[in-house]
């Protein structure tokens, strides 16, 4: 019988690592696929679940913000993802933010050591039997990419994504820097603040136009994300493009008193201090040219890099042509896409696609036909996106209030979060009462505290 059969997720990164974990939670039986370490991938470095590659921050934690909802709708089912980042959360002002190796460390001890989890450490080339869930996130294999294409019967959509610097803090110049968050949100030092006149700033600006970068082979386009474009790309967008960007010094202020002309905003990478994140500054430039350029910011003149951006090949499938509302692939209903594959862009939205598709598949087994979340709640606005959205323009999406349904009636600006928030919850509710899953208000799952880093 179809419930006997163990459940095949695909991919050990947030979205397979949620989703992995709801499912055996409900009590079903789950076979947990990864190929790290046997095989790596150009940005993970170890074999941990869930490793954070891009960055350390799951975006905003303010209730009334489009992620801090999706947050609390996640956290209704017993979060995996969320629970393992509030334990392991460092000072980032209004975000989330998380040491990364101790986040990894607990959701992968959570997975390896649950009874009804197996875990097989080997690249899958063919499709498991029964119900599958490909969750092998932007960096999927040849072999995977292959199943796909025969799956879905189309070439994939691809952007290039790119992964920010990270430096020792001891290498740091504080003299020239100041701790301080945008308008004062969160603590009075989750991020160092190095600040450029105008001329500086020209210098840097002119310095990243003439930078060299690493190639793109011949038959690849450059297609970036929007909402992580290089420093380099958004340089070449205009002079200014970097101060309205990453750069932007409004809501900081100086020690002195007067607002930079530009500023660099360095986050707090572990809970030791000992590493920061240049935030926002993803390059593709050659690794010799990142030391050149990124030495000119003050304060980061003598900078040791713990690790230099660097691009790699994000694969997506356009799915309003290939997916159903359950994240379901059409041309084969016992496949599911999971994570950033189906076009939800960020670590968030990726662990909130594999929770989405575990609820549903558990009520199927139970013998329910669910319906779908509703649009006016961030799980359901996320699905809306990939399966509403025109063929041809389709793009990946974080989580924001453009994709929910619209608000009823006429509601003031400043009123608008709370009113979208309020209708979220009392909707979700509602749809766990209907589904017989209102005790699924569960705290965020118990994890053995992780070794210290």
């Amino acid at each position: 019988m179809r419930d006997a059969e163990p459940i095949h997720v695909v991919g050990g990164g947030l979205a397979g690592s949620e989703c992995a974990y709801q499912l055996a939670r409900r009590g079903h039986r789950v076979v947990l696929h990864e190929m790290r370490p046997q095989r790596s991938t150009p940005a993970h470095q170890t074999g941990r679940f869930a490793e954070l590659v891009c960055s350390n921050s799951l975006r905003s934690d303010d209730p009334l913000h489009a992620a801090g909802l999706l947050k609390r709708e996640m956290e209704a089912f017993g979060s995996l993802v969320i629970g393992a980042a509030r334990a392991a959360a460092v000072p980032a002002g209004a975000a989330l933010a998380v040491d990364r190796d101790r986040f990894a460390e607990r959701i992968t001890e959570a997975l390896e050591r649950h009874p009804a989890i197996e875990v097989r450490r080997h690249e899958v080339t063919e499709l498991p039997p029964g119900d599958v869930i490909l969750a092998t996130g932007p960096l999927t294999s040849e072999a995977m990419s292959s199943i796909l294409q025969q799956l879905l019967g189309a070439e994939h959509l691809y952007f290039y994504d790119a992964i920010a610097p990270i430096v020792e803090a001891e290498s740091l110049d504080l003299s020239k820097l100041f701790a301080g968050s945008r308008w004062g949100k969160g603590g009075g030092d989750d991020y160092l603040n190095a600040p450029l006149t105008r001329d500086e700033y020209l210098a840097f600006h002119q310095a990243l136009l003439e930078a060299d970068t690493v190639p793109l082979h011949s038959f690849e386009r450059k297609l970036f994300f929007e909402g992580c474009l290089p420093i380099e790309e958004l340089a070449r967008r205009g002079v200014d493009t970097l101060r309205y960007g990453p750069m932007k010094p409004v809501g900081l202020t100086a020690p002195d008193g007067r607002r930079p002309y530009a500023v660099v905003q360095l986050r707090q990478e572990n809970l030791a201090r000992s590493h920061y994140n240049l935030v926002g500054f993803q390059s593709r430039m050659t690794w010799g040219e990142q030391k050149r350029v990124l030495r000119m910011i003050p304060g980061l003149e003598r900078a040791r890099f713990v690790r230099l951006g660097q691009v790699h090949r994000n694969t997506f499938v356009n799915a309003p042509t290939h997916l159903d509302v359950y994240y379901r692939v059409k041309a084969e209903p016992r496949v599911r896409l999971a994570g950033q594959i189906t076009g939800v862009e960020g670590y968030l939205e990726s662990a909130a696609s594999g929770l989405a598709i575990a609820v549903y598949l558990h009520l199927e087994r139970r013998g329910t036909t669910p319906e779908p979340f509703p649009p006016t709640t961030a799980l359901g606005a996320m699905a809306r996106h990939l399966t509403e959205s025109d063929p041809a323009r389709f793009q990946p999406a974080n989580v924001n209030y453009g994709l929910f349904a619209p608000l009823a009636g006429r509601i003031k600006r400043a009123q608008r979060r709370q009113a979208y928030a309020a209708r979220a919850a009392a909707d979700l509710a509602a749809w766990l009462a209907r589904h017989g899953l209102q005790d699924e208000r569960a705290p965020a799952p118990a994890l053995a505290p992780a070794p210290a880093t």
